[in-house]
């Protein structure tokens, strides 16, 4: 990353014609007459060097400090997961720039689990800053038992009393390692407050929140984890706000979102809702006024050219030192882009649609076990790998979770439902929408669902009505023609611990107890990928300048960055084909009736409040 010291002055100058305006709480003061500032992130997902960096951050904290104002740093969760170097040391390196840093408080996002409880614990150790989530619950006989870190944090700055009240999405059971949260057993002794109309996790924030101030808190602050996408209803911010007593401002993040606005509490209170997007694209401030009667909301982008703190930065230096080496090694060669995006609109597309990364990363896990079918979820499929060298890097950024191959056993029904399940908010998004080898598949968009989830956002089963996946057909390994999938027969399945043991992204119809486990967790995600392009053939590049360079592996196929066709959207204003052949059975059988469907989506954000407020959104991907 590009950076270069320059003087404060002018980083003033770029900072005012770059910043987001200002949510302002109330207007008594001069709204430059503050003397305490948090500074807050989110979603910083290792990108340690991105945006403002940590160098960078660290450089803003120590110019406020050296204002005399009292400064505060927060985080808001998924710091540890996303990049190599939390890959590699297992979120270890991250925290320690956290320390070095100086962050005053966090609260864990839900990939702050994704090394396992045992390593959770050993991070909230190893930080010199303290963990706090108000939901975050030991359970017994599928109830709260008790909150497994502190609820809240007060802060005592120039006088005034600061509480922060933590909360955790209560989506974190399956958007990390449902298995992590349970026993031997399979019985959950962690939780997050889950239940399907939000009102636990808002029992659990507004005890806190009264907790605080009983305490003797003059302001309160949420610092949560809880985002604004619609699949995550009922818990998110906006869902939590207009429920709540006695809040000032609501630090958010998970959603990836730059939110910068004002919605109202429960008592018609204004409450400033921010988010700084990921990656530390932007670095959000709120500033109190010396009466305590103003509370101003930045959002700030960072400048072309960051302004870093020399001894963060060298400490930086010497972290990608130890793995420098290994992360730029060369293992392969692709002379087209393998994609997680849409060619022609540029956004994401891996978890809504086919891509050929998709393709790429369900084929490793095919071959690598001779399996039937193969399933990735589309959630793990995380970035690029662009045209020209494949580096160690590269393939750790497809796969930073550091999941285990296994190969099972399962029926065509369980085939078929999970399909239904990772397509189930499809055209929309969904992290468990299934990139697929060995099979091919139709998504009926103008059906429903036939998805019965429960109060966690776990299968539960079908809802007795049609399934909008049909013409599920299965390559037959011997002759190579596709078959329609027999509902009754057994097949082998490849994929990883985290979906076919672990039940992740709500799974549910696998687990260690509805599979049969053929091979277990044979090897890490991203040597999956690996060994599989190291087993294409190589051969010599000609670059443009003349230069030849021989290559042991060269990326064969995947030409096409919307893959190969293997998933075929179908929607109700797409004309149906005409046939050229006799029809091919379907394998959309509609099952009796258990139940109705559990609503995935809920309606319309809040109604913003609060006379001049100043909005702006952006959605980050």
């Amino acid at each position: 990353m590009k950076r270069r010291i320059i003087s404060i002055l002018v980083a003033i100058m770029m900072l005012a014609a770059l910043i987001v305006p200002s949510a302002v709480l109330a207007e008594n003061d001069d709204e430059e007459n503050f003397e305490t500032v948090i500074i807050f992130t989110n979603d910083v997902h290792c990108g340690i060097e991105d945006g403002w960096g940590y160098a960078g951050l660290a450089k803003l904290k120590k110019d406020f400090e050296a204002e005399g104002k009292n400064t505060l740093l927060v985080d808001a969760g998924d710091h540890a997961q996303g990049g190599p170097i939390g890959t590699l040391s297992h979120g270890g390196y991250i925290i320690d720039i956290m320390n070095f840093v100086g962050y005053d408080l966090a609260t864990p996002g839900n990939h702050e689990f994704d090394y396992g409880m045992d390593r959770f614990f050993e991070l909230v150790d190893a930080a010199n800053y303290p963990y706090v989530s108000a939901n975050f619950m030991h359970y017994e006989n599928g109830q709260p038992t008790g909150a497994v870190l502190d609820a809240y944090k007060i802060f005592e700055e120039g006088g005034l009393k600061i509480a922060f009240v933590g909360l955790s999405t209560p989506e974190t059971i399956t958007k990390s390692t449902p298995t992590y949260f349970q026993n031997d057993q399979g019985e959950y002794i962690y939780g997050f407050c889950q239940d399907n109309t939000g009102d636990a996790l808002v029992e659990a924030a507004q005890a806190a929140i009264d907790a605080a101030h009983a305490d003797g808190a003059d302001i309160v602050i949420v610092l949560g984890h809880c985002g604004i996408d619609e699949q995550s209803a009922p818990w998110r911010s906006t869902d939590l706000i207009p429920r709540l007593h006695g809040i000032n401002a609501f630090i958010d993040g998970h959603s990836h979102s730059v939110i910068n606005e004002m919605l109202t509490d429960a008592d018609g209170n204004p409450v400033a809702l921010v988010q700084t997007g990921t990656k530390l694209s932007n670095v959000g401030i709120l500033k109190i006024s010396e009466s305590r009667s103003v509370i101003t909301a930045e959002i700030v982008p960072a400048p072309e050219e960051v302004e870093v703190d020399p001894e963060t930065q060298e400490f930086i230096d010497g972290i990608n030192a130890e793995f420098e080496e290994l992360l730029h090694t060369v293992v392969a060669y692709t002379d087209h882009i393998l994609t997680v995006n849409d060619p022609d609109t540029g956004e994401r597309a891996v978890r809504s649609k086919e891509t050929n990364l998709g393709d790429l990363c369900a084929d490793a896990y095919r071959e690598l076990f001779g399996a039937d079918i193969a399933f990735v979820n589309g959630g793990g499929v995380r970035a690029n790998i662009n045209e020209g060298e494949i580096t160690f890097e590269n393939i750790i950024n497809v796969h930073p979770f550091g999941n285990m191959a296994c190969l099972v056993e399962v029926t065509g029904q369980q085939i078929l439902d999970a399909l239904e399940m990772g397509s189930r908010n499809c055209p929309d998004e969904n992290g468990g929408f299934l990139q697929v080898a060995g099979l091919t598949y139709e998504i009926h968009t103008d059906m429903e669902p036939n998805v019965i989830v429960g109060d966690d956002k776990m299968w539960q089963g079908p809802a007795g009505i049609p399934y909008r996946v049909q013409n599920v057909r299965v390559m037959n390994r011997e002759t190579g023609e596709y078959e329609p999938l027999d509902l009754t027969k057994t097949y082998t399945l490849a994929s990883h611990n985290y979906m076919l043991k672990n039940q992740g992204d709500g799974f549910a119809m696998f687990g260690t107890a509805n599979v049969t486990i053929l091979q277990d967790e044979v090897m890490i995600d991203n040597a999956v990928l690996i060994n599989y392009i190291q087993s294409m053939s190589g051969g010599d590049v000609t670059f443009e300048d003349g230069t030849v360079v021989t290559y042991d592996h060269i990326v064969q196929g995947y030409q096409d960055p919307r893959g190969e066709g293997r998933i075929v959207i179908v929607s109700e204003t797409e004309p149906e084909p005409e046939p050229t052949e006799e029809p091919v059975p379907t394998s959309d059988p509609t099952p009796p009736a258990t139940g109705a469907i559990t609503v995935i989506g809920f309606g319309v954000m809040a109604l913003l409040a609060g006379a001049g407020a100043v909005i702006f959104r952006k959605k980050e991907d």
